[in-house]
């Protein structure tokens, strides 16, 4: 007699069945030759179309205004999308969705800190940024500590963390680029690297930060489209249960259920545990520290304006972030951690990988459509960013390092001229820095600011081409720090302590920078393991490979020293100068 199996036989079998599917280890899907033709064309639409908005839009105008502040008639949310489109940037696309896929709970950290950071620029400075200053953060100093040295030490500094944010999304590029022609050749990487800095001299130098707006617009629209496009299929293919693609992401990790909870990557040892406290830092810090998310305040009219761009930009990247953890478990479920990582060793291609197992792998006229099209959107992302970056860094260089510092006449000779303007009846604006225009035309600034452009991308190249093996959430993490180390110490003091001096300005850029670098330097980013940047040596003795944790403390101690000892008062009525134009808006640019 035939035994009749029960309900719960059935569902053992059932269970038993998807354990067994669920843990087979995933086809490879790295693409095929024949997938490229597609991918190559829709880049270069990419090109062609950014390259057509920064020709339209660079005639418009080519006032210094124009240029470095995009004409400041941009509304709340279009410069919410263009913060997001400047925020959302190759690491956040390519590389926390990357270290989800390889690291799991650890990797959704990347993503928590991003976020978390755009409560300090709501709260802390992004009102008081675009009241105080005109192009940079340097003019925010200056209303208030008038030296040259002061607007020199924070332009360098800006230059810096730039030029390190500038390599993370150069290296994203070459990952992407390398993916898409199906090679691990270094070439590709190389020569996609040099393109895109090529390219992003163009949009600077040509359009400006109106040409450079309107990209980071365009981007943030196609980066949000796609990733929701990625998100639904993803949802669709788990039949919405997300507790099943969480299952199968840790099945297909090589870590089991340790995927799903903290310490896969920095749980190790203590040295782990305190890289991860300062990865935390320097990301929540960072932000409200970029120049080039910093200069993006000044585009709008109006302090409102700047705050209600920033509550558009949080939900913009909120959202884009939730949708990042999706696809960073998406991509472990669907193709396994060891492919992702055969892929690229950084796990930067992870999306587009997926994108091809979601339209139907290889051989399937939707994986090879799906797969170009996000490899272009993730293009078009690189380019963007790198666009914003090269701006503000040129920006700083003309603006701060260039007029403000180098060629600035002393400020004896400055007053001389203002008493001499004002006798024969003519009017000295208030809204300018006293430092940043003094003999120097705004049109030879915007000049000098191309020149800077040109050199600053010759530069990014050279570093990115010894960086290609290094994931760019990390090298994003770095540039968070040495931004939270040197600019977010002095942009504090100078906005909220009324004793901060000139000397506690400039010891707190360089106590916070140099250190910073040189921790950098001597860590095992650098040397003593296999995905440094030369890996054959070993130099090393800082243990952590973010150096927050330490340079960010030494940059407000270093501002406090410094004007602790300094033997010039602070000047009250600079200060109370700044604190009414930084709160009301009176005498704003």
């Amino acid at each position: 007699m035939a035994t009749v199996p029960t309900d719960a036989a059935v569902a053992a079998v059932r269970t038993a069945a998807r354990t067994v599917v669920s843990t087979a280890t995933p086809p490879p899907v790295a693409p095929t030759g024949d997938h490229h033709s597609l991918a190559i064309a829709l880049f270069a639409v990419v090109v062609l179309v950014t390259l057509g908005v920064t020709l339209w839009v660079g005639r418009q105008g080519n006032a210094a205004e124009d240029f470095f502040a995009g004409g400041r008639d941009f509304t709340p949310l279009q410069n919410g999308f263009a913060l997001s489109g400047d925020y959302l940037s190759a690491a956040s696309f390519l590389g926390v969705a990357g270290l989800i896929a390889l690291y799991g709970y650890d990797g959704v950290l990347y993503s928590i800190g991003f976020l978390v950071a755009w409560l300090v620029v709501l709260m802390l400075v992004a009102e008081l940024v675009r009241n105080a200053g005109r192009y940079t953060l340097a003019d925010v100093l200056a209303l208030r500590l008038r030296r040259r040295k002061v607007r020199a030490a924070a332009g360098g500094a800006s230059v810096v963390v730039t030029l390190l944010y500038l390599v993370a999304q150069m290296v994203g590029a070459g990952s992407l680029v390398a993916l898409l022609l199906g090679t691990g050749s270094p070439h590709a990487r190389t020569w996609t690297i040099i393109a895109v800095g090529a390219l992003m001299i163009v949009y600077v130098t040509i359009g400006g930060m109106r040409a450079t707006t309107w990209i980071q617009i365009i981007k943030a629209f196609l980066l949000t489209g796609g990733s929701v496009l990625l998100t639904v299929l993803l949802v669709v293919r788990f039949h919405g249960d997300l507790g099943e693609l969480m299952r199968q992401a840790a099945d297909h990790s090589g870590a089991g259920h340790r995927y799903l909870e903290p310490g896969l990557k920095y749980g190790g040892s203590l040295t782990s545990r305190l890289d991860f406290v300062s990865l935390g830092l320097a990301l929540v810090l960072g932000t409200a520290g970029l120049p080039h998310i910093l200069s993006r305040f000044y585009t709008v009219p109006t302090a409102r304006a700047a705050r209600r761009s920033t509550m558009w930009a949080i939900g913009l990247v909120g959202s884009f972030y939730l949708m990042a953890i999706v696809l960073g478990l998406g991509a472990t479920a669907l193709i396994g951690s060891a492919e992702v990582r055969h892929a690229n060793s950084a796990g930067n291609t992870a999306v587009p990988l997926l994108a091809l197992v979601l339209g139907g792998g290889n051989g399937s006229t939707g994986g090879v459509v799906l797969f170009a099209l996000i490899s272009a959107i993730a293009f078009a992302t690189i380019l963007a960013v790198v666009a914003g970056l090269t701006l503000a860094s040129s920006a700083a260089f003309a603006h701060d390092v260039w007029a403000g510092a180098w060629r600035a006449r002393p400020a004896r000779e400055q007053a001389k001229n203002g008493r001499g303007r004002r006798r024969r009846g003519e009017t000295v604006p208030a809204s300018r820095s006293e430092e940043s225009v003094s003999g120097i035309s705004e049109q030879q600034e915007v000049v000098v600011a191309r020149f800077a452009a040109a050199g600053i991308g010759a530069t990014a190249i050279v570093i990115s081409l010894f960086a290609q093996q290094l994931n760019v959430a990390f090298l994003v993490g770095l540039a968070f720090a040495v931004a939270a180390s040197s600019n977010l110490p002095v942009l504090l003091y100078s906005l909220f302590w009324s004793r901060f001096t000139a000397r506690g300005a400039v010891w707190a850029v360089y106590g916070g920078l140099v250190p910073a670098i040189v921790l950098v330097f001597f860590s095992p980013v650098v040397s003593g393991s296999h995905e440094a940047l030369f890996p054959g040596l070993d130099f090393h003795w800082f243990p952590l490979e973010n150096p927050g944790l330490v340079s960010i403390p030494l940059g407000f101690l270093a501002g406090w020293l410094g004007t602790v000892t300094s033997s010039e008062p602070a000047d009250p009525d600079r200060f109370a100068e700044l604190e009414v134009r930084a709160l009301t808006g009176a005498g704003a640019a």
